[in-house]
């Protein structure tokens, strides 16, 4: 449910979690597809990603928060960061956004 909490913060876009996607459980590359497919960006917590995919097999940008917890309260802080960086975010690669 923290995905769904942080994608309130960005209600000028249109964003959905993968609960909400019923992704939940699909493995990283499965899941870069589908995203790929249907979203210019996949918002991530996932710090393994990039090191166990290769990005440039796909045509969406990748945001890796970085945070001191993946908690709410320490993710909120980081939406005006992540609103400010979407435009520029390049497709198959990763960018991080850390406090």
């Amino acid at each position: 449910m923290r995905g769904a909490r942080l994608a309130r913060e960005f209600a000028s876009h249109s964003v959905t979690t993968v609960q909400r996607r019923g992704w939940a459980g699909i493995k990283n590359g499965d899941l870069l597809s589908l995203a790929w497919n249907e979203f210019d960006v996949l918002i991530t917590i996932d710090r393994k990603l990039s090191a166990e995919q290769d990005l440039t097999k796909f045509s969406i940008a990748v945001v890796l928060l970085r945070a001191a917890t993946n908690r709410l309260e320490h993710l909120r802080p980081l939406a005006g960061k992540i609103l400010q960086r979407l435009a520029t975010a390049p497709a198959g690669a990763v960018t991080v956004i850390s406090t």
